[in-house]
């Protein structure tokens, strides 16, 4: 059920505490006994009761029926119901629970009627809702009457806080809400600020651990644990553990699950759902479709059946059968709202925008309170404002500044990926391929995912969408956007290739692959923290590698799957051969699970491609700095070279002890005895390239000396394994401007345009490299870039496009920019002269004379 629908229990747990009656304490114990899952002993207490003293009590008969319900008792919860009813022919509670029990036996048309009666009642009686625990049994039915949430949220339930801070329910009751609206920080925010006693409640854990679920599954575990404990029959917590199961590909452990949830509940519709998504995963459609008719069985037109099978195929990235199933969802209840957002969310990422943005319009229109339709509302508006780029099949929007810098290389980039990859995988990428580029991380992660966050993620594909972060949203050193997007394309040809059916440590380790086979730069180097997860017990086993990114418990830990997922496909390649691994490709486009097509096509079981693996991993990593020693200094960090020395004299092969002391050593000056420390450092660990890495202290103490030969070596090994490395670019095309070395200007501009196209730099050495090789285009287009990025020397800057135009034979362009120039500067005596000279009337009939070859400001003759 959705938040929404489950809260109904609650709803009745909240009355019957709320209400007066016989037998308080012996209700307060069916409750305890409700609460820690035995629901058959609950049932009796309650029966025994109301054929007893009880009978008068409306509480005792609320109570058997929901123990009845979850034990999937329908039948026998319906009789309980009526007669209570009958009984009780005002009462709320149960007219409450009749709800979903009239539901679950084949009677919803009742519903209705039932709902009619009700809201007469509540209107009847509005003096029953004075009480801070009436005022959040009202704010639930006024939810399930479709009301304002916000209203709700402000008038019930923030008001039986102010009432009475201690009440627990009113604190579920909000993050019940917040969940069904995802908006998952207030549902965890709220449930931290809940009374201690909270604490008692399996539900109060649930909670917490479904709004821990979409960033922090650790944390969503740890909670699940702790309702399991005081519960180890509640069925929500259970059938969230088989959805974290689910998305770790434990199948298997997932089915294990979903039998004790069907001991507590043999008809429990949730959980012949994700027996029909896991059947659809084995590639088995007749068991889907039987799995799916017993979910429907008791109630034939239950909305979250197919949005909760929907939702499971698009989170493996199946999203059209995935918007499939969230339209059979809509035809039971068109106003079924996790459904809508789900189709608006896969109609975006299958690239049918028009229906898609159309629907976030009406969901937000409809309630203002859905933070993900809320989110994509406000997106459409900023990306309505795109520059639209086409060409090859692409289609790639930009913001509007971005397109003009470089979205011509994003379209050349993808160009190039689709010709290499598409030929290399034998697959025919969809067209169009819609590529997205953010300029702020919040907009790529509504984009993404409908929510803020998304941190450390560069870029997604969804099969023939992709988003992405640009270099604007990286802060000062973003990573190489050429690599991101070649990663992500590659997505889209191997996901194309298998019709999204591939397990996702193999899609990402096949686009981690193909980046370091597009340019070595660009590969993922083995760190020392890699090496040692290697060596030590914490590289994930082959058959399993999924189940990494799912539980990384940090960021090194996912970047850590990436790594080893792409380790995986060179072992495949290389032990198997590529044909192989485009077979295994094959079989999986055909339904083939993983596990069957990598022994089918490699030749080895598991349990050898598992072994074997691990023998392939751990060889590399010994490979990496075989001499080095990984001790680390304790020394204060005030120590001083001397005090580091002495260390370093004891451990000579220590790799962070030469660091530390080299970086010392250049702090003090000590710049001989720095480079013998330093060229150690190189020749212990070449491959090393994170911070303090041999090659910027290298450049840093050839710099000191004067030594720009030395210097520019050293950047330019560390520009040969580094693709991001920008400080290390920006220096070389100083130290190659200033040698006159245009060629190689022009390959560093590039390689830093990779990176940053969003600074002048690049461009301006480009402008000045080609105009200094006669490449007068390339020269056009680089300072026009220029004047976009930098304005400290505007008039300069048009004057020399104005000089490149005239060369060029394109005088109307150069007379504007010629004019744009002493617009800028109306006392430039040069920009007279080629302004009289384009216009025919030059007093000398001599060319304007050409500027320097390295601009300066206020260059050119002018005050």
């Amino acid at each position: 059920m959705s938040f929404s629908a489950r809260s109904g229990c609650r709803v009745l747990l909240l009355c019957l505490m709320a209400s007066g009656g016989a037998a308080a304490a012996e209700v307060e114990d069916g409750e305890a006994l409700y609460r820690a899952g035995k629901y058959d002993e609950c049932a009796r207490m309650a029966a025994e009761e109301i054929a007893g003293v009880g009978g008068w009590s409306e509480r005792w008969r609320v109570l058997k029926a929901l123990a009845e319900m979850r034990r999937g008792h329908y039948a026998e919860a319906m009789e309980t119901v009526e007669r209570g009813m009958r009984r009780f022919p005002a009462s709320i509670n149960l007219r409450l629970l009749a709800r979903d029990v009239f539901r679950y036996n084949g009677r919803a048309d009742a519903v209705p009627v039932l709902m009619e009666e009700l809201e007469r009642v509540v209107q009847g009686s509005p003096q029953t809702f004075a009480t801070p625990e009436s005022r959040v049994a009202i704010g639930r039915y006024f939810l399930l009457m479709k009301q304002d949430s916000r209203k709700v949220l402000d008038l019930c339930y923030d008001t039986a806080i102010k009432e009475q801070p201690g009440l627990v329910d009113a604190y579920l009751a909000i993050a019940e809400l917040a969940l069904a609206k995802q908006d998952f920080a207030l549902a965890a925010e709220t449930l931290r600020k809940a009374p201690k006693e909270a604490a008692a409640d399996p539900h109060y854990h649930f909670l917490l651990a479904s709004a821990y679920s979409p960033e922090d599954q650790s944390g969503s575990e740890k909670e699940l644990a702790e309702a399991l404990k005081l519960n180890p029959h509640h069925v929500d917590s259970l059938l969230l553990r088989v959805d974290h199961l689910v998305d770790a590909e434990k199948y298997d452990e997932a089915a294990a699950i979903i039998k004790r949830v069907q001991e507590v509940n043999p008809h429990e519709p949730r959980a012949f759902a994700y027996l029909a998504v896991l059947a659809h995963l084995r590639n088995d459609a007749q068991g889907e479709a039987a799995a799916r008719r017993l979910a429907l069985a008791h109630w034939a037109a239950n909305p979250e059946v197919d949005h909760l099978i929907g939702r499971k195929l698009s989170q493996k990235y199946r999203f059209a059968e995935g918007s499939s199933y969230q339209r059979k969802s809509l035809d039971f209840d068109s106003d079924y709202q996790p459904a809508r957002i789900q189709l608006c969310q896969d109609l975006l990422r299958l690239g049918e925008e028009d229906e898609g943005w159309k629907l976030a319009a009406g969901i937000f229109a409809a309630d203002a309170y859905n933070v993900v339709a809320y989110n994509l509302s406000t997106l459409h508006d900023r990306i309505a404002a795109f520059r639209t780029l086409q060409g090859d099949g692409f289609v790639v929007r930009m913001d509007p500044r971005e397109a003009d810098l470089y979205g011509p290389r994003v379209l050349e980039l993808l160009s190039r990926a689709k010709k290499t990859l598409a030929a290399r995988y034998g697959a025919s990428p969809p067209a169009p391929v819609i590529v997205e580029i953010f300029p702020q991380r919040r907009e790529f992660a509504v984009r993404t995912f409908g929510l803020p966050g998304a941190d450390g993620l560069l870029g997604v594909c969804f099969g023939r969408v992709i988003t992405a972060n640009s270099p604007a949203s990286q802060g000062a050193h973003p990573s190489n956007w050429e690599a991101v997007l070649w990663h992500e394309f590659c997505h889209v040809v191997t996901l194309s290739k298998t019709r999204n059916k591939m397990p996702r440590w193999l899609s990402e380790g096949i686009s981690v692959y193909e980046e370091e086979r597009a340019d070595p730069s660009w590969a993922t180097p083995m760190s020392p923290k890699f090496r040692e997860m290697i060596l030590g017990k914490e590289l994930t086993p082959l058959s399993q590698l999924s189940a990494a990114f799912l539980g990384a418990k940090t960021a090194t830990h996912l970047q850590f799957a990436y790594y080893e997922s792409a380790l995986a496909v060179e072992f495949l390649v290389e032990r198997a051969g590529l044909p192989s691994l485009q077979q295994v490709l094959d079989d999986l486009g055909a339904g083939v699970p993983i596990n069957e097509a990598l022994p089918r096509r490699t030749g080895m079981t598991l349990k050898q491609l598992d072994e074997r693996f691990a023998a392939f991993a751990r060889q590399r990593a010994q490979r990496v700095a075989p001499q080095a020693s990984w001790d680390e200094p304790e020394l204060p960090p005030e120590a001083d070279s001397s005090a580091l020395s002495a260390w370093v004299e004891k451990h000579p092969k220590s790799f962070p002890g030469l660091r530390r002391l080299a970086a010392k050593l250049i702090e003090e000056g000590k710049l001989a005895r720095a480079r013998e420390v330093v060229e150690t450092l190189r020749s212990l660990y070449p491959e090393y390239v994170g911070p303090e890495n041999p090659y910027m202290l290298l450049a840093a103490i050839s710099r000191k000396q004067s030594d720009a030969a030395a210097e520019r070596k050293a950047l330019e090994e560390l520009a040969a394994r580094d693709g991001s490395a920008s400080p290390a670019l920006l220096r070389l095309l100083e130290i190659e401007e200033a040698a006159h070395d245009w060629n190689a200007v022009v390959r560093d501009a590039n390689r830093l345009l990779a990176v940053n196209p969003l600074i002048a730099a690049p461009y301006r050495g480009l402008a000045v490299a080609s105009e200094s090789l006669d490449q007068l285009d390339r020269a056009v287009g680089a300072y026009r870039a220029v004047a976009r990025l930098d304005e400290s020397d505007p008039s300069d800057l048009h004057y020399r496009l104005a000089r490149l135009l005239q060369k060029q034979g394109r005088r109307d362009e150069a007379r504007r920019e010629v004019l744009m120039s002493l617009e800028e500067a109306p006392r430039f005596l040069d920009a007279h002269k080629l302004l009289l000279e384009l216009a025919g009337n030059a007093a000398t009939g001599q060319p304007a004379p050409a500027p320097a070859a390295n601009p300066t400001p206020n260059q050119g003759s002018r005050p």
